[in-house]
């Protein structure tokens, strides 16, 4: 008898799994199947190389989609490391007390927080207290705090899941604590950390609210400056604290507007954003694979 309920449990969780599985790929379908039926007519040489205008045949987001692969590096710059040092200190230096609990608790609480909490802390400290104004570093900067939980969690885990073995193997070899981190546990633990890297940035991309809050404009007709320069040391910075715009604004910008045309642009607009995610994403994952082949415990 209880073989036969065992069975009946099995069988019905495995039902609905699967049901609510192929409900959310039907209503993910129809919503990709609804965006490019509207936009993919729009998609032009034309609308990527044109900035915006009142008139929705001409307008374009050559402004908005540069802001945003210019937003998302320093965003990746910033919290890449920063998350990783923190999550590697946390889990691997620091001492077990009262202090490293309270952090820790805090850092789980802050994964949740709402967004629009973030930009308004991005606003009072890197737009008026360090008078970064409204510029592509302040808006970098507070994505990267937004995703910075994301990061250490992730990476925490990712260095659990690493086996004791593999430290006491590399300890029994005489090399140091860092040794052991650098040489043994990050590589092992880098295909962990990814995952999560790829969660944090793929809600970072979406982002508008923090943006928004932080004063980002709704109209750019201009690019930022180019990091790249044809004088010594080739590198130019300027382009970090000039104004910007993101594909989310652009889009809520076109979608709130009557006209028939700015509805089509959104949905042109939403390809374009879609397809640089998954460009992330793939070389992520790609990175992410290679790393997980050289393993072998």
């Amino acid at each position: 008898m209880k073989r036969r309920i065992s069975k009946w449990a099995d069988r019905s969780f495995f039902t609905v799994g699967l049901a609510a599985t192929l409900v959310g790929l039907v209503v993910l379908f129809a919503l990709m199947l609804d965006i490019l039926s509207d936009g993919i007519g729009r998609l032009s040489l034309q609308f990527l190389t044109s900035f915006p205008s009142r008139h929705p045949e001409e307008a374009g987001i050559l402004s908005a989609w540069v802001g945003t692969v210019w937003v998302m590096a320093i965003t990746g710059v910033i919290a890449f490391p920063v998350g990783i040092m923190a999550a590697i200190y946390l889990e691997e230096y620091a001492k077990k007390n009262y202090l490293t609990g309270f952090i820790e608790i805090n850092i789980a609480n802050l994964a949740g927080v709402p967004s629009v909490i973030y930009g308004l802390l991005g606003l009072g400290l890197f737009v008026r207290a360090m008078a970064l104004e409204r510029s592509v570093l302040s808006g970098a900067a507070t994505l990267a705090i937004l995703v910075l939980p994301i990061i250490i969690l992730s990476t925490r885990e990712a260095l659990k899941a690493i086996p004791f073995s593999i430290r006491e193997a590399s300890y029994a070899l005489g090399a140091t604590k860092w040794q052991t981190m650098r040489n043994q546990v990050l590589p092992a633990a880098l295909p962990g950390i990814l995952t999560g890297t790829i969660l944090a940035m793929s809600r970072a991309i979406g982002e508008t609210a923090p943006l928004i809050t932080i004063g980002a404009l709704t109209y750019v007709a201009f690019l930022p400056a180019s990091p790249v320069s044809s004088q010594f040391p080739f590198v130019n910075l300027t382009g970090l604290f000039d104004a910007f715009t993101v594909l989310p604004i652009q889009i809520f910008n076109w979608v709130s507007r009557p006209q028939k045309g700015f509805s089509t642009n959104a949905a042109a607009a939403i390809i374009v954003l879609l397809a640089i995610t998954f460009l992330m994403n793939s070389v992520a994952v790609w990175i992410r694979h290679r790393y997980q082949k050289k393993i072998r415990w």
